[in-house]
C-alpha cells in the first residue's frame, strides 16, 4: 500500500513549513522517539483501523490517532488550523451544500417555472401567491449558497474562486445574484435564473472536477485575485443570465399563437430588455477585469499584454458582446428574435475563453489544466438545441413579429 499522499508529519525546523508523507519521514532528520513515531504510528493505525472495524471498538486506533494530532500540533503550529476551521470543514465537507443547492435549485425552479407559466394565462391570487413563495425558497437557498463560499473561504483562507471548482459555484452565485437584481419584477426572469444556476450546479459536481479545499498555487497568490479574477469570473453571471433569457424568449415566440400573442408579446418584450441589461452589465464587468488582468500581468510578467490564450480570448469576447449590443444600429438585425438568438450564440465565446482556454489551450493562464481533459457530449446536445430551437422560432418570428 503506498502511503505518499498522506502528508501527515510536520518537517522538523523547515522554513516552509513542509509536511512529508511516511514514506519521506526516514529522510526529514527525525530523531530519537519521534523518528520511532514516525516510522510506526501510520502502519500501527492502519492495522488498529482494521481490527476495529472487525470488533467495532474504535478506542486504541482513536488513541493513536489523537498521538498523530499532538505530534502535527507540537511540530506543525505555525500552519496547523484552529479547532473552529477544523471544525466547520468537517461540517461543510458532511453536509456537502453545493450538491444539495444543485438538487434544491432545481426542484424549486421546475415549480416556479410551472407556476409563472401558469400565470402567464391564469390572474388567480393563489397562483401569485405560490410563485411568491417559491421566489421566497430561492431566496433562502441564494442567502445558504452565500453562506457555502463564505465558508469555503474561510476554511481555506482564500478567495472562492482559485481554482475550476470554485469559479463554477462562484458563477453560479454570480448568476443567481444578478438573475434575483434583475428579476425584481419579473418572476420568469427569476425561475429561468434558478434553473441555470441548478444546471451550473450540477456541472460543477461531474467526476473530472476536484471539489476538495486545497493550497492556493504560488503563481495565484496574490491581491490581484480579489480583484481581477472576482470581477471578470463573476461577469460570467450576467452572460450566463443573458443566455438563459434568449432562450427563453425564444421558447415564447415558438409557442406563441394568435390567441396568446398579446401576452407573449408583453413577455418577451420584457425577458428582451432584462436580457438587454444583463449583456450590458456583463459586457462592463468584463473589459473592466480585462484592464485590470493587464496590470497584474504587468506585475507579474513585465508587461501589459502578451497575446496570451486567456487575454486573446477575453478581447474576442469583449468583441462578441459589442456586436450584439450594438446590433440594433445595424438595419435588418434589430429584432428582439435576432438579439435573443445572438445572446445565446455568443455564450459560446465565453465558453470558450474559460473551458477552452483552461483545458485545452496551453498557456500562463491554464491553472486548472490538472484535471482530465474531456469534451463533454453536453456541449453537441447544446449546439443541436440551439439550431432547433432558432429555426423553429425564426418562422414562428416571421408569422407574428415582423418587426
Amino acid at each position: 500500500m503506498s502511503l505518499s499522499i498522506l502528508r501527515i508529519y510536520p518537517k522538523l525546523n523547515d522554513e516552509n513549513n513542509k509536511w512529508v508523507s511516511y514514506p519521506e519521514g526516514s529522510r526529514a532528520n527525525f530523531t530519537g522517539k519521534d523518528s520511532l513515531f514516525v516510522r510506526q504510528s501510520l502502519p500501527i493505525y492502519i492495522r488498529l483501523l482494521q481490527d476495529a472495524k472487525k470488533t467495532n471498538n474504535y478506542t486504541e486506533a482513536n488513541k493513536l490517532l489523537a498521538g498523530i494530532k499532538k505530534f502535527q500540533q507540537k511540530y506543525g503550529e505555525e500552519v496547523y488550523p484552529n479547532k473552529e476551521k477544523i471544525d466547520l470543514e468537517i461540517t461543510y465537507n458532511k453536509l456537502q451544500v453545493f450538491k444539495k443547492l444543485a438538487k434544491y435549485y432545481g426542484f424549486t425552479s421546475v415549480f416556479l417555472i410551472f407556476f409563472v407559466i401558469l400565470q402567464i394565462f391564469n390572474d388567480k391570487k393563489w397562483i401569485g401567491l405560490v410563485v411568491k413563495v417559491l421566489i421566497g425558497i430561492t431566496i433562502l437557498l441564494f442567502s445558504i449558497h452565500i453562506l457555502g463560499l463564505m465558508s469555503r473561504w474561510y476554511i481555506s483562507g482564500n478567495a472562492p474562486w482559485s481554482n475550476a471548482y470554485e469559479s463554477i459555484i462562484y458563477v453560479a452565485w454570480a448568476t443567481m445574484l444578478f438573475g434575483l437584481a434583475f428579476g425584481r419584477k419579473s418572476s420568469l426572469t427569476i425561475a429561468a435564473t434558478t434553473f441555470l444556476t441548478a444546471v451550473i450546479l450540477g456541472f460543477a459536481h461531474q467526476n473530472w472536477l476536484d471539489p476538495e479545499i486545497a493550497n492556493l498555487q504560488p503563481v495565484l497568490n496574490s491581491w490581484w485575485l480579489l480583484v481581477h479574477v472576482s470581477i471578470i469570473v463573476a461577469s460570467y453571471g450576467p452572460f450566463s443570465l443573458g443566455m438563459i433569457l434568449g432562450i427563453v424568449a425564444l421558447f415564447l415566440t415558438v409557442f406563441t399563437t394568435k390567441k396568446n400573442k398579446k401576452k407573449m408579446d408583453l413577455n418577451i418584450k420584457e425577458i428582451t430588455t432584462i436580457n438587454e441589461m444583463a449583456l450590458t452589465i456583463g459586457l462592463i464587468m468584463l473589459t473592466i477585469g480585462n484592464f485590470l488582468g493587464g496590470m497584474w500581468a504587468n506585475e507579474s510578467w513585465g508587461r501589459y499584454w502578451g497575446w496570451d490564450q486567456k487575454e486573446t480570448w477575453a478581447l474576442v469576447s469583449i468583441m462578441v458582446y459589442a456586436f450584439v449590443l450594438h446590433m440594433r444600429l445595424i438595419p435588418g438585425l434589430r429584432s428582439r428574435y435576432t438579439f435573443n438568438l445572438w445572446s445565446i450564440i455568443s455564450y459560446g465565446s465565453i465558453m470558450m475563453t474559460y473551458f477552452g482556454v483552461n483545458f485545452y489551450l496551453s498557456g500562463l493562464h491554464s491553472y486548472a489544466s490538472g484535471d482530465q481533459v474531456i469534451t463533454p457530449n453536453s456541449v453537441f446536445y447544446s449546439v443541436g438545441f440551439v439550431l432547433i430551437l432558432g429555426t423553429i422560432a425564426w418562422f414562428k418570428h416571421r408569422k407574428f413579429y415582423k418587426k
